[in-house]
């Protein structure tokens, strides 16, 4: 019956099987360990000749749930999950590739996951090509003997670039590489990379999958195979996420759907609003009939999601301004919260990117990055026009 259900059900009712107390909310399991009836039993678990829970580094049944949920909901047959959605990242990439291996990869990415590019990886004798996100035709060019990998985020963070996922998936299916998707701003609620042949799908659980600012978390998801790979690699890394936090992040899946509807009305309600402003150069939002790739978006997305990037006339002084300026909406560097948050990525999240770096990601001085929440749009408004 579970396959014939809507995803949103899946997500709502692909709880595992009741305990001998017949609960009905899942439990907790915060154990570090579990046990064995024989000694027999537990060399056959540790062979792998009998199916069975070793150890919560590995597997845990709350943390399973959970990526038997995220799975059912971007359709992918296997998953892991880590302590953050950077773990998630590097394991995303160290697990597939190896030393003389190159990889291309969108320009448009998170800062962290520019430095993984650009300093961690090249100490272990990896390389990399950057493409244009907004240029598929340019994609090809890049690829080498020994590309192995293309990896991508769509919509970008923070300039909100889109990827044409079905271009990449055409791509590497000519040329034989692993196609690795960051769905982390979409969510598989607006947007399923494996429908387009991608092969592994990373998230920062801990943006809209926790949705509430409670907790890290990363997954991980894809087909069987590449999993096999990245399991192990985790496995024996151990980046594993806690089962606390896994129980935490999957009560939160059962509202994702409604959660994420509601942050996309807002995020459009709010990014019409903006470009009416004076003090508002520019606004950034793919569901924007604006956006230069607004056709694009309407392709592969069902909306346009919970982030807006919005450009000050008056560059970083305007930006400051702003940010001093709220008493509703939250200065951080997080987002996907119930509650609105205002970020300068030039001084906080990419601000290890050198200032031509920024400007070829379309970060300017004055670009505010806003993560939509779940108050009425009307006093968002209301608290925005405090610093504009």
């Amino acid at each position: 019956m579970a396959d014939k259900l809507q995803p949103q059900t899946r997500a709502i009712r692909g709880q595992m099987d009741q305990t001998q107390y017949r609960e009905h909310s899942t439990p907790l399991f915060l154990t570090s360990s579990f046990t064995f009836d024989s000694a027999e039993e537990m060399a056959e678990t540790f062979s792998g000749e009998r199916e069975g829970i070793i150890y919560s580094r590995y597997s845990n049944p709350s943390v399973d749930e959970l990526i038997a949920k995220a799975c059912a909901l971007e359709g992918t047959e296997a998953g892991f999950a880590t302590a953050s959605g950077m773990a998630a990242v590097f394991a995303s990439l160290a697990a597939l590739v190896q030393q003389g291996d190159h990889i291309v990869a969108t320009r448009a990415l998170f800062g962290s996951t520019h430095q993984l590019l650009t300093n961690l990886l090249p100490k272990w004798g990896v390389t990399f090509t950057y493409v244009e996100p907004d240029q598929p035709d340019t994609w090809a060019a890049a690829v080498q003997p020994n590309t192995v990998l293309f990896c991508t985020e769509t919509p970008s963070n923070p300039g909100l670039k889109l990827v044409d996922l079905a271009a990449a998936g055409r791509l590497c299916k000519e040329h034989g590489l692993l196609f690795v998707v960051d769905n982390c701003f979409a969510t598989p609620v607006l947007q399923r990379p494996a429908e387009f042949g991608a092969d592994l799908i990373t998230h920062s659980a801990t943006k809209w999958m926790d949705g509430q600012g409670r907790v890290l978390g990363g997954l991980l998801l894809g087909n069987q195979a590449v999993m096999d790979k990245v399991v192990t690699f985790c496995r024996h890394t151990g980046p594993a996420m806690s089962p606390f936090n896994a129980w935490t992040i999957s009560k939160s899946l059962e509202t994702l759907h409604l959660r994420m509807d509601a942050h996309c009305r807002s995020a459009l309600a709010l990014a019409h609003w903006l470009g009416e402003q004076q003090a508002v150069a520019k606004v950034h939002y793919p569901f924007l009939e604006s956006h230069p790739q607004y056709a694009l978006a309407r392709r592969q997305m069902d909306a346009g999601g919970g982030i807006v990037t919005f450009e000050l006339k008056g560059g970083i002084t305007a930006a400051q301004r702003l940010l001093n300026a709220v008493e509703l909406c939250t200065r951080s560097s997080n987002l996907g919260d119930t509650r609105t948050i205002l970020t300068h990525p030039a001084t906080t999240t990419h601000s290890k990117l050198t200032p031509e770096e920024r400007a070829l990601v379309g970060i300017s001085d004055g670009l505010v990055r806003m993560s939509v929440g779940l108050e009425a749009v009307v006093d968002i408004q209301g608290d925005l026009l405090r610093g504009l």
